[in-house]
């Protein structure tokens, strides 16, 4: 008798929490656009974070709601933007392409190696062992964690130590530049030829001792370019990017050391005296 009376109280209250529950499911659910899911199925899924948003997903709504543009997916490419704007009804939109640039020309055949580091092969490890072993405290050292962290095979390492960066495959997501211990790589528009492949803030000659293709802040790439487009900021020619369209060659031709480079290829950037051949990393 007493088994049936707990059975029955059992059953009863299961019951009431299960209405409970229902009439709490409708009153306090939110209701979603399906077409969220439908823009995710477009996306690439990689969420790489390229898109400034934290995932696919998040981009998705974002895209939806109205709040930003379906080419801001770079990794998905025009293809995938067109194809959500028409699915959605609205403008693809135009954005300016991005990519990782490395800012050291400074390879091993260039820069002076002040000591040696023998440990495990990162360049966060070695920058904690006396900023890693190069003579020039701002250079890059080569031991490829940014090849380590691209998902989208857009970086190789060349024989002298020295990241290249395949533009075209590039998703400016930042992975590398966020590991990067060095600070040696940015985030710049395709379209800026001008870049000034030297980080050190040293002055004068002096710099030339511990790496050949260094900035001796001489100042005569200001004085050859067009007006405002260069100017000076911690011994470092620092270009305006308002002014990408006056922009030319012409800005390097006095450079002393090559610092300043003008790509005539914006799918590769290499460094001075580089070789154009690159290895993978078990090629090392």
């Amino acid at each position: 008798m007493e088994l049936g009376i707990a059975i029955g109280f059992m059953l009863a209250l299961t019951g009431v929490l299960a209405v409970a529950l229902a009439i709490a499911n409708s009153k306090l659910k939110v209701w979603e656009d399906p077409r969220i899911d439908d823009v995710a199925g477009m996306l690439p899924n990689n969420n790489c974070g390229a898109c400034g948003l934290p995932g696919c997903r998040a981009f998705a709504e974002q895209v939806v709601a109205g709040k930003i543009q379906p080419v801001g997916c770079t990794v998905g490419g025009p293809d995938t933007a067109k194809t959500i704007a028409e699915y959605l009804g609205v403008d693809a939109g135009q954005a300016v392409k991005r990519t990782a640039r490395l800012l050291c020309a400074g390879g091993s055949n260039v820069a002076v190696q002040m000591a040696e580091y023998r440990g495990h092969p990162s360049c966060r490890s070695a920058a904690a062992v006396a900023g890693g072993g190069k003579a020039c405290r701002y250079g890059c050292l080569g031991y490829g964690d940014c090849f380590d962290v691209c998902d989208f095979d857009a970086i190789v390492m060349s024989r002298t130590g020295l990241p290249i960066i395949d533009a075209t495959k590039c998703t400016a997501c930042g992975d590398c530049i966020d590991i990067c211990p060095k600070n040696v790589l940015e985030l710049y528009p395709v379209d800026q030829r001008l870049i000034v492949q030297c980080k050190s803030e040293l002055e004068g000659d002096e710099i030339l001792d511990m790496c050949r293709v260094a900035c001796t802040g001489c100042e005569r790439c200001v004085a050859d370019a067009a007006e405002g487009l260069l100017k000076m900021r911690n011994n470092l020619p620092v270009l305006n990017r308002d002014l990408l369209h006056v922009q030319s060659a012409e800005a390097t031709r006095r450079c002393p050391t090559g610092a300043i480079a003008w790509l005539d290829d914006t799918r590769f950037q290499t460094g001075i005296g580089e070789e154009t051949h690159a290895v993978s990393q078990s090629g090392r």
